[in-house]
């Protein structure tokens, strides 16, 4: 998403701009793009589909887990 808006706007975006424009601790934002596991709240994913003017399938995938059920 950074680089989609560094293309619209012809100029480099900064975690630090990201960070103060959304309130979202910079800390935050470095575990949200480098831990795949990071399970971000609702309003943080909703501050940055405001930052990023996107929808949040824009910015989450969903991965399917194995999940076996026990015999009851």
């Amino acid at each position: 998403m950074i680089a989609e808006r560094e293309f619209k706007e012809r100029r480099s975006v900064t975690m630090k701009e990201v960070s103060e424009a959304t309130g979202i601790h910079p800390v935050t934002l470095s575990k949200i793009g480098k831990n795949r596991g990071y399970n971000p709240t609702l309003e943080i994913i909703d501050r940055l589909c405001e930052y990023f003017d996107c929808e949040i399938s824009d910015l989450l995938v969903r991965t399917r887990q194995d999940v076996t059920k026990k015999d009851q």
